[in-house]
């Protein structure tokens, strides 16, 4: 009875996905996987991550500040920048502007959570352009976007040479994208890497992977106040059908999306990063992790 949907959807480039559905994509090095640790906000509490991982012997490939550029001094900007290049790993820093911060009482109902953290208005969607360039001009190459709106402009800007070539955009979970539809879209306007929502199944990821070729950011763990769920038992089948793929790993340790990471709990994010790679050595052994991180 489907059958002429499902044709519709397969010349958009959507694909049914069946139950041994494999990726055959790969990062530019052949890599599946890279490892991301979100919630670092600030130069200490990435110190004390990059140490940790020292310790641990582990390879992470991204970090990611998740509060808004606009609660950094360039000083401390620079610091994640320095602590970034000396140890090779992507640095990527959040818009601040968000439905959450603004004088939106909406956000804070029941109905209003749907809004996200998207945009409100012109001036808000000025004051975020703004907050990305500030970030751009310090030498940033990473930025985390809440909005498909601010994304098109953002494309758009790099399209033009206003904005550089090499700068590239994240998508959060928190614009809600839950389907193979909604990940084409993104891609299609300029997105380098995709977050969808949380709680996808591994067949609902499948279906993602399919239909886009960027990156797709993972979430292996979550924080309590998006359901403290943890998938490491899942990661091997995740690796095998999402490839190329960051495991964003380390979330359990924080109670909300924006927690200011201590120095410590950045150690324990360390600690979670390495459980999953023993889960993967285990498990899927044969895995290839990527060397690179661009």
């Amino acid at each position: 009875m489907m059958n002429e949907t499902k044709l519709t959807l397969k010349k958009l480039g959507i694909e049914e996905i069946n139950s041994d559905y494999v990726s055959n994509k790969r990062f530019k090095d052949g890599g599946q996987y890279r490892f991301e640790v979100p919630g670092i906000q600030g130069p200490s509490a990435l110190k004390s991550l990059l140490d940790a991982c020292n310790d641990y012997d582990l390879k992470i490939h991204r970090a990611t500040q998740t509060k808004g550029i606009m609660f950094l001094l360039d000083d401390e900007i620079n610091q994640m920048l320095d602590l970034a290049q000396d140890n090779n790993i992507q640095l990527f820093l959040a818009v601040g502007p968000r439905a959450t911060y603004d004088t939106s009482a909406t956000v804070q109902t029941e109905e209003g959570k749907r809004i996200g953290y998207r945009l409100r208005g012109y001036d808000n969607l000025t004051f975020a352009i703004e907050d990305v360039k500030r970030a751009v001009n310090l030498g940033v190459r990473g930025i985390l976007l809440y909005d498909e709106g601010l994304l098109y402009v953002l494309s758009k800007m790099r399209d033009m040479g206003e904005l550089p070539k090499d700068l590239k955009f994240k998508l959060s979970a928190h614009a809600g994208c839950s389907n193979p539809a909604s990940a084409k879209l993104f891609e299609s306007i300029g997105l380098n890497s995709l977050n969808p929502v949380r709680d996808l199944q591994i067949n609902m990821l499948a279906s993602l992977r399919q239909a886009i070729d960027i990156p797709i950011d993972v979430h292996t763990e979550n924080p309590k106040s998006t359901g403290g769920f943890i998938r490491h038992y899942e990661v091997p089948q995740m690796i095998k059908v999402a490839s190329p793929i960051y495991l964003k790993t380390g979330g359990s340790i924080a109670k909300t999306h924006s927690w200011n990471t201590t120095d410590n709990e950045a150690k324990l994010r360390a600690k979670q990063v390495a459980l999953v790679k023993n889960m993967i050595e285990n498990h899927y052994p044969e895995a290839k992790m990527s060397d690179s991180i661009e």
